[in-house]
């Protein structure tokens, strides 16, 4: 067993049902690391289908007078929230880095993002206006108007414990919908910080609910007759299983998956600015985003010298323990079960036939100061059919793949099963819009590491790294959470309305 920090454990994580906290009831527990120390910070219960009933029964006993709640009021909690998570703005960074590992800055950067989708859902009232379509047939007008869809969930990913159930509930919520929020069991506490403020801010009784488990939990959301609709975000493996199982009971799904991002380098590339570019790509949140750029494609003759100079920077990046050390510059991985199976892929990479060009588990012991820590690392001449590529590996372990032109790196993108993202370094136009008409992906970047839209944007993945149709973020996001509807209206006149009567007739009486 792990030793435990007892002077700040968490005995237990607290679940928020119908306007209460609790410890819910549970045979099983997860334990919340501390990545930075390799210490347990926290157990949280693993509960099931009744703590599932019992959120979703209070959403929906909710759910009638929160849609009728008129759209302004709604984004009301959300400019009240708003305020809250600025004045905690480094607690709740602070909180990231405890739990998740992530260096202060890139919490603080996570927590900016998470910040922007609050406001980006303030502004929600404006997108939820209806169109018109007067005498659209002879005496007959059309409208449509967007209505809530009902009880929603999200289920929400380890690698980014703030932003991204930020991505959800609050434009879900301005939408007029009740939502049930299952964070992931490795990373709880921040999401139980957000619903603290968001209780603060004013939050209706019922309105939203936190729920704590694995996959009985998930499964039993999914199948739950009182859903209506799912937001996920995780692996590929997960994101099918929670498209194919919530679809089939009857709900609208978006599922956001894994990726395989492919960052291509023409000769021509200013490559002091992509090597930058590309390290932080790789290396920043260690690799553990789903946005990370896990292959370099170099292409024709500056494939010796990028890798040297991807090599050296990686050298230069301090890899350490994140938790009360700011200066950090790359933090732990989340565990010491993925930190072994990322390594194992340099194991791996030599079995194949490719070179380990840097190794980041050459970190001296006493960096790593029991910490899940493993260093940048860089392994040349990957090709299509090794595991590096076809895997996500998700850790900071950058692949080089070499082709000779820009149509040999957009062929192997056509072979890649996922579409998250992909970037390109270059000068020349003309490979620029060859590479964003053509390349397979959903999110394209032109001399930018990391092609993530911000919250008025959406979240546009491919292929498998996304299922449903519409996607998380901006309008799409708002669209999700609503459903039109259509009127046609014809009025006839009535005895009294006759064209005998001049009032009627817009004649003036006599």
């Amino acid at each position: 067993m792990p030793e435990v920090d007892a002077a700040r454990l968490v005995a237990e994580v607290p679940q928020f049902v119908n306007g209460a906290w609790s410890v819910a009831s549970a045979t099983q527990r997860g334990e919340v690391f501390n990545p930075s120390t390799g210490k347990v910070i926290a157990s949280v219960p693993l509960a099931g289908g009744s703590a599932a009933d019992a959120a979703v029964d209070a959403a929906r006993t909710a759910l009638p007078a929160w849609a009728e709640t008129p759209a302004v009021e709604r984004a009301r909690l959300m400019f009240a929230f708003r305020q809250r998570v600025e004045n905690h703005f480094d607690e709740l960074a602070r909180l990231v880095t405890r739990e998740h590992g992530k260096t202060h800055a890139e919490a603080r950067a996570e927590v900016q993002r998470g910040l922007e989708m609050v406001e980006f859902a303030c502004s929600v009232p404006a997108l939820l206006a209806g169109d018109t379509f007067p005498q659209l047939a002879n005496g007959v007008d059309g409208e449509t108007n967007r209505h809530p869809v009902g009880v929603c969930v999200g289920i929400t990913p380890y690698n980014f414990p703030h932003m991204v159930p930020l991505w959800m509930f609050p434009i879900a919520l301005v939408c007029g919908n009740t939502f049930v929020l299952k964070p992931s069991e490795k990373v709880p506490l921040s999401s139980v910080r957000l619903v603290e403020l968001l209780e603060e801010s004013g939050l209706p009784t019922g309105v939203l609910n936190l729920v704590h488990g694995g996959k009985d939990m998930v499964d039993a959301l999914l199948t739950h007759a009182g859903v209506d609709a799912v937001s996920f975000v995780g692996s590929t493996v997960v994101a099918k299983h929670v498209y194919t199982t919530a679809t089939a009971h009857g709900k609208r799904v978006q599922a956001a998956g894994g990726a395989k991002n492919h960052l291509v380098v023409m000769p021509d590339a200013e490559l002091d600015q992509a090597v930058k570019a590309l390290a932080a790509s790789a290396f920043g949140c260690a690799g553990q985003r789903c946005m990370a750029g896990s292959v370099a494609l170099a292409v024709g003759s500056v494939a010796d010298a990028l890798v040297e100079r991807l090599a050296s920077h990686g050298r230069s990046i301090d890899a350490a323990p994140t938790d009360g050390n700011d200066a950090a510059e790359m933090g732990p991985l989340i565990n010491a079960g993925h930190r072994d199976r990322v390594a194992g892929y340099l194991d791996t990479a030599t079995r194949e036939g490719a070179t380990v060009a840097l190794d980041g588990r050459d970190l001296e012991a006493a960096k790593k100061n029991g910490s899940f820590l493993l260093g940048p690392s860089v392994v040349d001449r990957v090709t299509p059919d090794m595991s590096l590529w076809t895997d996500e590996i998700f850790g900071p372990v950058l692949s080089v793949v070499r082709v000779e032109t820009l149509d040999d790196a957009i062929a192997v993108g056509d072979r890649c099963p996922y579409g998250n993202g992909a970037s390109i370094f270059t000068k020349s136009g003309y490979a620029a819009r060859e590479f964003k008409r053509r390349f397979n992906a959903g999110m394209i970047g032109v001399n930018v590491g990391v092609p993530a839209p911000m919250a008025w944007l959406p979240f546009t993945g491919w292929n498998q790294s996304f299922f449903g149709d519409l996607h998380i973020q901006g309008t799409e996001g708002v669209h999700f959470y609503t459903r039109q509807k259509m009127t046609l209206t014809r009025w006839f006149a009535s005895a009294d309305e006759s064209h005998h009567d001049p009032v009627w007739k817009g004649q003036k009486p006599q």
